[in-house]
């Protein structure tokens, strides 16, 4: 089977085409592929064990964007099978196929019926098959063939990323690389040169120039200056076909800017300058400004201003504002135009950025100067001296002279002056100043622990002009005399515990002066010679303004005296001496072995006991509801009491119960204590009064006058008999009292009452060491034994 084409497009293709046609062979070209071997694109054999067929495929070629009337022939299929009988049918399937390739199934004739275009797709892929059309068998197996797109020049090369903006520093070299520019085209760069471009420049000569193979823009002149132009828009063309005529083009703008370098140097516009300046300006003040000029730009213009000679470089500074590069002049030193009427300054400005590839345009300094007329004015009275210091003793006489101020008119006419004090409205005026001489004086007495320094303000103007002002300030230091005596430092609270020993120190004392240092310590500390030596305590000055208060004694005791006051008198060191008495208060309190604070009264034992004062409320309140129960409990038991009744009947049988103690010993109706102290009293018989009398007589009445001579011991004997014989009396134990102890014993007492009193030379100390349940124990016989020794 055969392939046959008509698309020859390169020029060897279109001249085989024309020698076969030429020769008469056919009207197509035909290859033709021997037994079991391929045709390659390379040239290469390739040897395949595979049955013989009969026909054979390659590539077709089409050319793109066809815009004839009829449609555009491809090529043409032959089976060897084909005997030009029609019995064989050509099928076409695949991409295309039918739409817009379409076949003769007779002739195998294919044709494209639509304009293609190969930037969207570059070829396609089909499939042929010749079978019998009677009995619709293959001939031979569906084979596969590519047809190719053919490209013709119909897209003209981009600039992608243009416009484009870039700079390049002016002043640089002829061929300096500014920019690369590259276009694209969309043919097929491997056919042809439709896709070969070439560069050119429209626009922008003879400043520039581009290679026209790799579109690199350079710079085509020397010492571009970017003062004279700064800005260039240059036009770059790219032209395919190599640039030949009938080539596609496209072209970009590219704008470029000189940037600057630092190629001009500063200048001043005049090289002489006048200034005037009042004698009346500030120190520090602007009086002026000057400037040079410079054509660069951004850090290349940056310059610094200085005074490089003159007669004012003393009086005038100059600087340098970085906003607007001026130089700024200012006045260092007052001027006075009685004494000097002008200056003269030689200013110069020079660049801080400089590049040495230009040091041959230099120098990249400029100078000028600058005269200066000084303006005469009228001016304010000047002080001697810019401030003033004085000094007054406190305690002084009103009246008493501080200092004097002097100013003077600086002006040639030398106006008298006049002086005053500027208070303010709230202020308290201590100080008065004479108007025409400038002396200051007291008008108040000056305390100078209440204040020891004043700062007044000393105004001073012309008799001719009061409106002109002047001002200093005068400070006065208050100076000490020794006028306040020392005190303590504060008011102490001091301690003695109840089991001190003699020479302890129980606490330490400082002292304060008001006055100054020289007239306050050192401080001297002792007690009063006046008074008697005070047998419980004492004083020892350590001579460093501190004193130890000591105790004379051991042991002191709460229950005896919980307080003691011991005088004391503090002197200053002043000329004169200055002394003060105080009154130092010490209490006694319990403490511990190692010396800390137990307790010193009940209500330090209260608050040590950790109950705070709702506590206290709450118990206190519970008490008061104790109390009122208990007086209501009585108030009833009383007002249910039954009067004693006497029964007619035997009183054995009735029993009288009562609660009432009775009076005590003034309550003589319930019993005659008379009796017990003095037998002879009984004389006559007394009944009980709870039980009926019997009115039979017993041995008692017998006895009574022998009562007499009977002892008190003996009576109550008797007595205790008679009740025990006594029938009468109610069945059960009665107590009844005696006051008569019996006879002194042998033994001596066991109480402790008059313990106090024996001598013993047992030490107790001893019962400290038992642990807190013998502390109160201890503490009793620590007292007894310090009032002992009192």
């Amino acid at each position: 089977m055969k392939i046959t084409g008509t698309s020859c497009i390169c020029p060897v293709l279109v001249c085989l085409c024309f020698v076969q046609r030429c020769s008469g062979t056919a009207h197509h070209s035909s290859i033709k592929v021997t037994k079991n071997q391929t045709k390659h694109i390379e040239g290469e054999t390739e040897v395949h064990h595979r049955p013989k067929r009969g026909w054979v495929w390659n590539q077709f070629f089409v050319l793109e964007e066809h815009m004839g009337p009829d449609p555009q022939y491809v090529g043409k299929l032959h089976s060897n099978s084909d005997k030009g009988d029609g019995s064989v049918k050509y099928i076409l399937t695949g991409e295309g196929a039918g739409t817009i390739f379409i076949i003769d199934d007779t002739t195998g004739d294919i044709h494209s019926t639509k304009s293609l275009d190969r930037e969207q797709k570059t070829h396609y892929v089909l499939h042929a098959q010749a079978i019998d059309r009677r009995t619709n068998k293959p001939l031979e197996p569906e084979s596969e063939f590519i047809i190719k797109v053919q490209d013709i020049n119909d897209n003209a090369p981009k600039f992608t990323d243009g416009p484009y903006i870039v700079t390049v520093p002016e002043m640089s070299d002829m061929g300096t690389s500014v920019l690369q520019v590259t276009a694209t085209d969309a043919d097929d760069p491997t056919y042809g040169n439709s896709a070969r471009v070439v560069y050119s420049i429209l626009q922008g000569q003879p400043y520039f120039s581009v290679d026209p193979k790799t579109g690199v823009i350079r710079t085509a002149l020397h010492n571009m200056d970017r003062e004279a132009r700064e800005h260039y828009s240059v036009v770059i063309q790219a032209k395919d076909m190599a640039g030949q005529v009938g080539g596609l083009s496209g072209s970009t703008t590219v704008n470029i800017t000189l940037t600057d370098v630092n190629d001009n140097p500063p200048r001043f516009p005049q090289k002489h300058y006048q200034l005037y300046v009042p004698e009346s300006a500030q120190v520090g003040s602007a009086v002026g400004k000057i400037k040079a000029n410079d054509a660069d730009t951004g850090s290349n213009a940056d310059m610094t201003y200085s005074i490089i000679n003159g007669d004012g470089i003393g009086i005038f500074s100059i600087s340098t504002d970085k906003e607007t590069r001026e130089g700024i002049l200012s006045l260092k030193k007052p001027l006075n135009y009685e004494k000097k009427k002008a200056y003269t300054l030689n200013i110069e400005g020079a660049n801080t950025h400089l590049d040495f590839r230009f040091s041959h345009l230099g120098p990249f300094k400029d100078a000028t100067m600058l005269k200066i007329v000084v303006g005469d004015v009228d001016e304010p009275p000047l002080f001697s001296m810019p401030f003033y210091v004085m000094e007054v003793f406190e305690n002084a006489k009103i009246g008493t002279i501080v200092g004097t101020v002097l100013a003077q008119d600086p002006d040639s006419a030398n106006s008298l002056v006049r002086y005053f004090i500027d208070y303010n409205a709230e202020e308290n005026r201590f100080f008065n100043i004479d108007a025409n001489t400038g002396t200051i004086k007291t008008t108040k007495v000056l305390d100078r622990e209440e204040t020891p320094w004043y700062n007044i303000t000393v105004a001073a103007s012309e008799h001719d002009n009061p409106g002109l002002l002047s001002h200093v300030t005068v400070g006065i230091r208050v100076l000490d005399v020794n006028d306040n005596p020392p005190e303590l430092a504060r008011e102490y609270d001091i301690v003695v515990c109840e089991n001190s020993k003699p020479g302890q120190v129980i606490h330490t004392i400082s002292a304060t002066d008001r006055d100054d240092l020289a007239n306050g310590p050192r401080f001297t500390f002792f007690l009063d010679e006046r008074l008697s030596i005070n047998p419980n305590f004492t004083l020892k000055d350590n001579e460093d303004n501190t004193a130890n208060i000591l105790t004379r004694r051991r042991r002191f005791s709460r229950t005896i005296q919980d307080v003691y006051y011991l005088p004391i008198m503090i002197s200053d060191g002043g000329i004169p001496s200055l002394s003060s008495s105080s009154t130092l208060t010490i209490r006694v309190c319990a403490c511990e072995r190692d010396g800390r604070v137990r307790t010193c009264h009940a209500e330090a034992f209260l608050s040590s006991a950790g109950l705070s004062t709702g506590a206290l409320v709450a118990i206190l309140l519970c008490v008061v509801i104790l109390l009122a129960i208990v007086v209501l409990f009585i108030t009833l038991r009383r007002s249910k009491k039954e009067p004693l009744i006497i029964s007619e009947g035997d009183v054995r049988e009735n029993v009288v119960t009562y609660d009432d103690e009775g009076g005590g010993e003034e309550d003589t109706e319930a019993f005659d204590i008379t009796a017990l102290r003095n037998p002879s009293a009984a004389e006559e018989l007394k009944y009980r009064r709870d039980i009926r009398p019997d009115v039979k007589l017993t041995p008692r009445h017998q006895t009574l006058s022998t009562l007499e001579s009977i002892d008190v011991q003996d009576f109550i004997k008797q007595r205790l008999a008679e009740a025990d014989l006594d029938p009468s009396v109610p069945p059960y134990d009665s107590l009844q009292t005696y006051a008569y102890e019996g006879q002194r014993s042998e033994a001596g007492s066991i109480s402790s009452l008059d313990s106090a009193t024996t001598q013993s030379d047992q030490d107790y100390q001893y019962l400290g060491d038992w642990g807190p349940e013998f502390k109160k124990l201890a503490e009793l016989y620590g007292e007894i034994e310090s009032e002992r020794t009192t």
